[in-house]
């Protein structure tokens, strides 16, 4: 795999991750205002966009395994980065959804 492919694979992480993030942080948002159903709406498409990122690294990984050797340039590490912070950030998305709910029924 040469250089290009990597990067086009990193920005293809940074992009998906990047959108899972801001649904999630959208979801958020509706949540606080009360709209359950939108903030349920949200976190689908942050969902949806994370497993698009998420089958990116996955490829790559198999690629790896596979026996496909390449060095691994800054901005891979950068994507994954934004990976799995917006993995962390959908998974506290959640946790405040809920929280908002359960403030709601209080």
């Amino acid at each position: 795999m040469n250089k290009e492919e990597l990067y086009n694979l990193a920005f293809q992480l940074i992009l998906h991750a990047g959108n899972a993030k801001s649904f999630a942080m959208e979801a958020m948002q509706e949540a606080k205002k009360g709209n359950f159903d939108e903030a349920e709406a949200k976190l689908n498409e942050a969902d949806s966009a994370f497993n698009e990122a998420h089958h990116v690294q996955t490829d790559l990984i198999q690629k790896e395994a596979g026996g496909a050797d390449f060095e691994v340039p800054l901005i891979m590490i950068h994507a994954q980065d934004h990976l799995m912070t917006t993995l962390t950030i959908k998974d506290f998305a959640r946790e405040i959804i809920d929280l908002h709910k359960l403030i709601k029924k209080a």
